[in-house]
Parts: C-alpha cells; structure tokens; sequence
C-alpha cells in the first residue's frame, strides 16, 4: 500500500471528515471509496466512448429494424 499526502481546503477537509463519520467510516475509506468510484466511472466512460467508436451503424439498424412496430402495452408509452 502507498501513503498519498495532499492538501485541501479546510472546508473540504471538514465536509470528508463528517460525511465519512455519518456513514461510519475513516476518512481513510471514505478518500479511497471516492477515488475507486472517480476511476471506475472514468473507465466505463472510456470503454463506451471506445465500444462507441467501433460501432457498426449498419448493423445497429439491421438489429433495429427487427423489433416489431407495434403499440405498446399501457403504461409504456412514449410521452
């Protein structure tokens, strides 16, 4: 494990402290639950960009034009 040392305002500081506190962490696990979230967003952002980039229009309307045009049951209507 690595020690990582930053400064931050000290209403920052102050807000990680109680928020970490309510839900019954350290600021510790709190830090390094935010930061693991931060990534993992980060990630599947650029994974659908990627998978995004790649696409085969053609084939997306091929498959699109497979569903059926009919009405859709009550409740599932477009607004």
């Amino acid at each position: 494990m690595t020690t990582l040392s930053i400064r931050v305002p000290e209403s920052l500081h102050r807000g990680i402290k109680e928020l970490a506190a309510k839900d019954g962490y350290s600021m510790n696990q709190f830090l390094i639950s935010a930061a693991a979230e931060k990534l993992a967003s980060m990630a599947t952002v650029d994974y659908l960009r990627e998978r995004a980039e790649r696409a085969d229009l053609k084939e997306f309307d091929r498959i699109l034009s497979m569903v059926p045009d009919i009405v859709p049951d009550p409740g599932d209507e477009m607004p």
